[in-house]
């Protein structure tokens, strides 16, 4: 017997939201090998300078720009989210006391919409700032905590 599963129908399965937000993901993690390859304090020509920034900016762009703006597209075209279509949650948690409930406001799924576009912002710039302390601490040698010891095996400690 073979089964047929349509996933363009499932909520978040869209392919231009899907392949932007892995390659975003990708390009910005891309910098942790790249930066254990990178010597600290290596200067940096003007051209690996304008590559960079270009590099970086693209990576951006996508980030902050077109991720967010398929899913936009792919809620509001493919998935229906607007202002008419309430979200009520499960048993009727989330519905409104004008409409019959208990909760104190009305919401919609355009706000549900809106609210998975600051989390995307969130992750990105959590990822950001990650990338951002792997690159400042390459190179970096861990300071050893472990004590000197003596021929016998014991501790070495300087009296005050």
């Amino acid at each position: 017997m073979l089964f047929a599963i349509d996933i363009s129908t499932l909520p978040g399965v869209n392919q231009a939201f899907l392949l932007s937000l892995f390659l975003a993901t990708a390009m910005t993690l891309v910098a942790i090998p790249y930066g254990k390859r990178r010597p600290r304090g290596t200067p940096l020509s003007w051209g690996e300078s304008m590559l960079a920034a270009l590099y970086a900016f693209t990576v951006m762009f996508i980030a902050y720009g077109v991720v967010p703006d398929r899913w936009i597209q792919h809620a509001d075209k493919n998935l229906e989210w607007n202002k008419q279509k309430l979200l009520n949650g499960p048993f009727d948690l989330l519905k409104a006391k004008v409409n019959g409930g208990n909760f104190p406001f009305t919401l919609s799924y355009q706000e549900l919409r809106d609210v998975v576009v600051v989390l995307i912002h969130v992750f990105f710039f959590a990822l950001q700032v990650f990338i951002w302390i792997q690159w400042q601490n390459r190179g970096k040698k861990v300071a050893s905590t472990e004590l000197e010891t003596s021929s016998y095996g014991r501790p070495l400690v300087k009296k005050a």
